[in-house]
């Protein structure tokens, strides 16, 4: 051992000796010395090398690394042992080399055999280098160069390598021999020596014994058995020997070279997956080169460790495994997008199935090759396969044309043809189960699948289909059936006009009008055919109410057929507008024949306008308004090199460029060229003067994607007109096979001329000549929407002559007439529009003639000239206009002849003219049929109006003189408010709303005498006017006038004496408020209100101002006193001590009261309403309808017209009834203070048709998110709790709890009594238990999202169509579960609460059922405007009445209860839930006569 410093670790010299010399004595191979000391010197799997060569050249001999030495220095090891000791081994290996030449032993300075030789225990060659591989010979500067240490070793140990593998063409029992020499001579040396049993990987188990047996022989030496291919037990050798040079280290367990194998092959194992799943999640791209990879990972532990252990080569080649495997799974899903996408390319190159019935697949593929589109789908390669090129790397999609020769390619193809078989037949038996559908005439709007299915389940179409396929039939079909129905229960409704428009603008329908009109509508097949879509039938009938009271002509109910729409669009068309007065027509000065125009577009747009254009022209000449233009086109793509051309402006000289588009793209490509070709037209006029460009912007219409992107094209396509200052012409309505029609030519074509004028005006301003709006007449022509008539044919004796002009701008609808009219020209205004829009007019304009339009072939047209003549001041002419196709029409079609003679029977009665104008002709189409009427109109002008006049003088009188009739800001009548000081008189009439939950009973006398009124008793606006003045407002509110402020102290209390007398006079006459009743045949005269002062009065109340207006038929004069002692004159009689004088001129009346036919229509609806109401059902309000006052319909609703409508009954939008409502009102108000009188017993409030209505005060606690109202310590809000509380208490044995809706007054007082105090009591309230409920129901109404979360309604609606009862449940408390914790406790508290009320159905009628119907909506919230919800209704109740039915199954864990007959669970024989629902009616009042006898007649819940 050598000696060493102890601080330095000491150092051991090994020499590996064993069999050694020529290939005759070691055979051909070595015994592996040279691969033990790499490993053990250098492990690294890089660094190791299998081959050694022992046969050198004499140059490499003599070199420095052999040094003519028979011994290598391999260098040294530093070893730790596992006990923490430190050591430095030397190693050297003895071997024998031989000559190339000679194939002899070199000769060395050491001459002795190898068995002495190797035996030796001292080494010296002075500047050896370091061994390192063959390759470093020769070549020693290209490798690491390190000297043996000092030239000398002196060896400690020994490792003596046997070869126990099969024999390189050696016999083992001569390599034993040589050993045994050789461990004799190494014996000698007294140095410790350790067998390495070499290549154990291709061991022959005979030599391991063999020499096992041999080192148990020599003192027991250690064999240790390795592998230094596979690095196994390489290391333990060399620390086993270093353990016998120091005894002072532990000694090394032995371990067998299969143990040993087995635990390196794990270790290889595990970093082999380590070091693939590295790669797999670092190489994504089979383009990735090792490199790459080499420089990401040279830092990672696992790689690094993997190298060690396997090397450099082992991790490419896996490396490139997985490059292979991701081009593999490339290719793999290239090709399966290629086949998913061939059905496609198929279904579009080859969709004809008679084309391609009997073709071969190759044939096949050679139809392909000629189509069009061929390119547009495949590409051909020039090399094939296609996964061999470099198509597999391109981004294009195109198929592989090579791909069809695959098996795969002609299998699509045979699926393809078979497919198109199978369709074809599929939609002929869908054709065939349509028609049978047809035939089924029982089948009713909203009759769910499952009532239809067991009618026609033996067709044979029914049989072939899928059950998915039926759905999709039976749901085209019942969309056809429910647009139908709908369409004619909105041609009902119009054909009963009488029955809603009798209410004025902006008024709110009460509840007595809404049972009017459902009494009147039950009658009717077209109502009662929606009775299983009673939502959408209610959801239609209120939005044609909003509609009568809010008419105008964006939500007309004809949509772009509206009259108004349609009349702008001919007039724009056809007319003109004149500038100030300017008659001459398109650029007047440059009297342009020639127009040149630049067609801009994207991908062939510009170019198929083009062609359209020259498809309407004859020799490119073009025919506009009655003049030829030249049209030079220049159709230029956006894409072109043109548009980049400074000079093409110049060049081509366009008077116009019309843009035009298809899609967003190409809309902003045509934006940034307007913005070139703009700045380049700024530039040019810099440069020289020229005019500007006028740009007109078209929407092509999209024939292959019909309609879904058209709307926002429209968007974006005006928002860019608009920005742009240019014109937009948009897609006429109605179907046309082309991009582009005739009427969008046009108007672009205008829009060019308009705006060269337009430029031509501003350079050069004509002088004005006389303001148009100096006309002679003023004639109005009034024609409903949608009737089966073009407008043109009703504005063709306008247009057709050559004396029309258009109206003034900003007036599209109205056009001038230049007639000779009696003895001069006259100037003839004519506005033509909707009946709906015309009804502004009755009031606010001077009108001296109505033409009045309607088609014979509708009833619904008929109903609306008469709902709107019956209004019509009758002195004013009316021409009655009947349109129909032909003559003949009238002998041929009955219907036609009744509606036809009905309008001269009118005309006859009310003396205006009637005349017909035929589709089919040309003869009354001029503008002589309307010369007479006319004449007529010139004739009584002056005293039309001096009638108008007279109303505006009145109205003028009242307000600025008396300063107590306040203009109404709905009827231009006088009002009189309570409090003339309050802020709140300024504030414009509330919203419209359907429900009318506001409508309130009148003041009891008691409030009336406790206050300043007038004899109406009315807060709002009062409707008590002359007949001028009231009935010509009815129906447009003119504008707000602000209301005179009375001086306080003159707000006085009416004498409790002459309301008693006021009274009695009332209960004497329902219709007169006079002392002196009127008969029956005195009818003008009910039009009327008197004046306070005409009725018996105490004395004393001289000074009152009290007033109102004159109701006989004399026109007598009354004085009517104020407190400003004042004292005015109306026309009226003299009675009672009054002054009364004669009038000359008769009073204008209303048609209604000249024509039987207008007469009896109103009062028939009426007969009928109030035939249908028993006294049990109308109550006291009904009773009190026939002791009131004319005007009074209802002390519950003075919204209803009156008992008797066509004899004087006042419309008031605003009149409240309830006296509680009127007394928060007065407490709001700073009234005197009073104590509020308790509700009348004998008033019913009226019920909401949505319960609740919205509240309209400010809450912090009603309406927020519910998680803001809990707390983990309550998770129920208190508000709940409380109602829940008071219900079960107080009225858990009321009937009908929870349908019959409490007093909305109540409900309000509930709710801002407890935002107020939350510490309310709602017994000490002592209110009613029906208000409680009405109210918590409203809670739940108010939430901002539902309690039942939108996201779970399709899955409750799918469970709800589960067969299986147990099974159905089951998948609804597994959704159930799925509520927010916030919602779900509260939804089981009140599902809870409700089945305890579901309890006591046999007092209160409340089953699970029932309440269901009352509470799902209210839970859910749905959107009964979605045709899907309402097919789902059913579904969406019957879920409630489990929840509520199985309560204790679905929130306590409890047993199924029984199943009942009202909770949906389906019957034996059934296959659905739904069938289970028919027995489910919906809630009154979308069934008012199903309950008529139980509750009052109220249609509004």
């Amino acid at each position: 051992m050598a000696k060493n410093k102890e601080a330095r670790p000491p150092t051991f010299a090994v020499s590996v000796v064993g069999l050694s010399g020529t290939e005759k004595e070691k055979g051909n191979c070595g015994v592996g010395k040279s691969c033990l000391c790499n490993r053990y010197v250098r492990p690294n799997a890089d660094s190791y090398y299998s081959e050694h060569t022992s046969v050198l050249s004499t140059i490499d001999f003599g070199g420095r690394v052999v040094n003519n030495d028979h011994f290598l220095y391999w260098g040294e090891v530093h070893h730790r042992s596992d006990d923490g000791l430190e050591c430095k081994i030397q190693i050297v290996e003895q071997t024998e080399f031989i000559d190339d030449q000679t194939f002899l032993p070199h000769r060395s300075t050491n001459l002795q055999p190898y068995t002495k030789r190797a035996a030796t225990s001292k080494l010296q060659s002075a500047e050896k280098l370091m061994y390192i591989c063959t390759d470093q010979l020769g070549l020693e500067q290209d490798f690491d160069q390190k000297q043996m240490p000092d030239g000398k070793l002196n060896v400690d140990g020994f490792v003596l390598c046997v070869d126990v593998s099969k024999g390189c063409n050696r016999k083992f029992d001569d390599q034993m021999k040589f050993v045994n020499s050789l461990y004799t001579q190494m014996a000698k040396s007294k140095k410790p020596v350790v067998f390495a049993a070499t290549k154990c990987d291709e061991c022959v188990e005979q030599y391991l014994r063999d020499l096992q047996a041999f080192a148990a022989s020599k003192k027991s030496l250690l064999v240790i058995e390795t592998a230094a291919k596979s690095s196994i037990n390489v290391e333990l050798c060399f620390n086993a020997l270093i353990q016998q040079m120091d005894k002072t280290r532990g000694k090394p367990k032995t371990i067998p070279y299969l143990e040993a194998y087995k635990v390196h092959r794990q270790l290889v194992a595990s970093m082999s997956d380590r070091f693939e799943k590295l790669i797999v999640q670092t190489v994504r791209d089979y383009h990735t080169s090792w490199k790459m990879v080499m420089n990401t990972l040279k830092s990672h532990p696992d790689y690094e460790e993997y190298i060690t252990l396997e090397g450099t080569r082992k991790a490419r080649n896996t490396f490139n495994k997985h490059i292979q495997q991701l081009k593999q799974e490339h290719i793999k899903k290239r090709k399966e997008d290629y086949l998913t996408s061939l059905p496609k390319i198929l279904n579009n190159l080859l969709n004809n199935l008679e084309e391609i019935d009997n073709l071969t697949w190759m044939e096949a593929q050679n139809l392909i090759r000629s189509r069009a589109e061929f390119q547009f789908w495949f590409v051909v390669l020039d090399q094939t396969p296609w996964y061999e090129t470099e198509h597999i790397d391109k981004t294009d999609r195109r198929v592989p044309f090579d791909i069809l020769d695959t098996a795969d390619g002609e299998r699509i193809y045979n699926n393809h043809v078979a497919h198109l078989f199978s369709e074809k037949r599929r939609v002929e038996m869908k054709d065939r189960f349509k028609k049978t559908l047809d035939r089924v005439h029982f089948i009713s709007p909203g009759q769910p699948w499952e009532e239809v299915m067991c009618f026609v389940m033996e067709d044979e179409a029914y049989k072939y289909i899928t059950e998915a396929d039926r759905r999709d039939v039976y749901g085209r079909h019942q969309q056809e059936i429910v647009e139908r129905a709908r369409e004619e229960f909105q041609e009902m409704l119009f054909e009963h006009a009488e029955l809603f428009y009798d209410l004025d603008l902006n008024a709110t329908p009460s509840c007595d009008k809404m049972s009017e009109i459902h009494a009147v509508l039950n009658e009717e097949p077209r109502y009662r055919a929606l009775q299983k879509l009673a939502p959408d039938r209610e959801s239609l009938l209120l939005k044609h109410i909003g509609f009568v009271y809010h008419p105008t002509k964006e939500t007309c109910l004809s949509g772009q057929s509206c009259v108004d729409l349609k009349v702008e669009q001919v007039l724009a068309n056809r007319l003109v507008q004149l500038d100030h007065g300017r008659s001459n027509l398109y650029y007047n000065s440059a009297n342009i024949d020639k127009v040149n125009l630049c067609l801009l577009g994207r991908e062939g747009l510009a170019q198929e306008l083009a062609n359209e254009i020259r498809a309407q022209s004859t020799d490119d000449e073009y025919t506009l308004d009655g003049k030829i233009y030249e049209l030079e086109l220049l159709p230029v793509d956006v894409n072109s090199t043109l548009l980049f051309s400074h000079t093409w402006v110049s060049t081509f000289k366009p008077h116009g460029i019309l843009c035009v588009f298809s899609s967003i793209e190409s809309l902003n490509c045509i934006g940034d060229c307007i913005g070139r070709i703009r700045a380049e037209i700024a530039q040019n006029r810099r440069e020289r003067f020229s005019q500007p460009l006028p740009f007109i912007l078209i929407l092509a219409n999209q024939r292959d994607n019909v309609c879904k992107n058209t709307p926002i094209l429209r968007h974006q396509g005006q928002q860019l007109a608009n920005k742009l200052q240019c014109t937009f012409v948009d897609i006429p309505s109605g179907a046309f096979p082309r991009k582009f029609n005739e009427f969008q030519i046009k108007q672009a074509l205008r829009g060019v001329l308009e705006g060269l004028k337009h430029n031509f005006d501003v350079m050069s301003p004509l002088p004005s000549i006389k303001d148009m709006s100096e006309t002679d007449l003023r004639i109005v022509m009034c024609a409903m929407c949608m009737d089966p008539f073009s407008v043109d044919l009703i504005l063709s004796p306008f247009l057709d002559s050559h004396s029309c002009s258009a109206g003034q701008p900003g007036q599209s609808n109205t056009l001038i007439l230049d007639k000779i009219i009696g003895d001069s020209r006259r100037r003839i205004q004519v506005t033509v529009i909707s009946y709906h829009s015309s009804i502004g007019i009755r009031k606010d304009e001077l009108v001296h003639g109505y033409i009045l339009v309607y088609s014979a072939k509708r009833k619904a047209s008929m109903a609306m000239l008469r709902a709107f003549l019956a209004e019509v001041q009758d002195v004013i002419p009316v021409q009655m206009v009947a349109i129909t196709d032909s003559q003949a029409d009238f002998f041929e079609n009955d219907s036609i002849k009744e509606l036809m003679t009905e309008g001269e029977h009118i005309a006859t009665e009310i003396a205006a003219k009637f005349t017909a104008l035929y589709s089919l002709s040309q003869y009354h189409r001029q503008t002589e049929v309307f010369t007479p009427f006319f004449n007529e109109v010139l004739e009584k002008k002056c005293g039309i109006e001096s009638s108008f006049m007279l109303d505006s003088s009145r109205d003028c009188t009242g307000a600025s003189e008396d300063f107590v009739f306040p203009q109404s800001p709905h009827n231009h009548s006088p009002a009189y408010s309570y409090y003339p000081d309050s802020e709140d008189d300024t504030e414009a009439p509330p919203p419209y709303s359907p429900i009318g939950d506001d409508v309130q009973l009148l003041p009891t006398p008691s409030e009336r005498a406790r206050y300043r009124i007038d004899l109406e008793g009315n807060e709002y606006p009062v409707h008590s006017t002359p007949i001028g003045d009231q009935e010509r407002n009815h129906k447009v509110p003119p504008p707000v006038r602000p209301k005179p402020v009375l001086p306080k102290p003159n707000v006085k209390k009416l004498d409790p004496n002459l309301l008693k007398t006021i009274e009695a006079g009332m209960k004497s006459n329902r219709r007169t408020r006079g002392p002196t009743a009127h008969g029956e045949d005195v009818e003008a005269s009910d039009n009327y209100a008197d004046p306070v002062d005409t009725l018996l009065k105490p004395k004393g109340f001289a000074n009152d101002d009290i007033y109102a207006v004159p109701e006989d038929t004399q026109s007598r004069i009354v004085k009517m006193r104020n407190s400003f002692g004042g004292l005015h004159v109306l026309h009226g009689d003299e009675e009672n001590g009054f002054d009364r004088k004669s009038q000359a001129a008769r009073r204008p009346s209303k048609y209604k009261h000249r024509s039987k036919i207008l007469f009896s229509k109103t009062k028939a609806y009426q007969r009928r309403v109030h035939s249908d109401l028993s006294d049990e059902e109308s109550g006291p309000a009904t009773q009190k309808k026939k002791k009131g006052r004319a005007h009074r319909g209802s002390e519950e609703d003075p919204l209803l017209s009156p008992a008797d409508p066509w004899k004087g009954g006042i419309d008031n939008p605003a009149i409240t009834s309830d006296p509680e409502q009127d007394d928060k009102r007065m407490k709001k108000k700073k009234t005197p203070k009073t104590k509020e009188p308790k509700k009348p017993k004998s008033s019913k409030p009226p019920k909401p048709l949505y319960p609740p209505t919205r509240r309209n005060w400010e809450s912090n606690y009603f309406g927020v998110p519910l998680q803001s109202l809990v707390t983990h310590e309550r998770p129920i809000p208190l508000f709940i709790e409380k109602c829940v509380d008071y219900i079960e208490r107080t009225g858990l044995t009321t009937e009908g709890l929870y349908r019959v809706s409490g007093n909305k007054t109540d409900q309000d007082n509930i709710q801002k009594q407890f935002d107020s105090d939350h510490s309310v009591d709602l017994i000490v309230m002592d209110v009613a238990v029906n208000a409680v409920a009405g109210a918590l129901k409203a809670f739940f109404a108010d939430l901002p999202d539902p309690l039942i979360p939108y996201n779970l309604h399709p899955e409750l609606v799918e469970a709800a169509k589960i067969v299986d009862h147990i099974e159905r449940l089951q998948v609804l408390k597994e959704i159930v579960n799925k509520f927010p914790p916030v919602n779900y406790l509260v939804f089981k508290y009140i599902i809870t609460h409700l089945n305890r009320v579901s309890q006591q159905s046999k007092t209160t009628l409340m089953t699970a059922d029932n309440l269901s119907i009352c509470f799902w909506p209210t839970l859910m919230r749905p959107d009964f405007e979605n045709k899907d919800t309402l097919s789902t209704t059913k579904l969406n109740q019957a879920v409630i009445e489990s929840f509520i039915h199985q309560s204790h199954y679905f929130f306590y864990g409890g047993d199924i209860a029984e199943s009942s007959s009202n909770e949906g669970t389906p019957p034996p024989h059934c296959r659905s839930m739904v069938e289970a629902l028919l027995p489910l009616q919906l809630p009154p009042p979308l069934q008012p006569q199903q309950i008529q006898h139980t509750l009052q007649p109220d249609p509004l819940i």
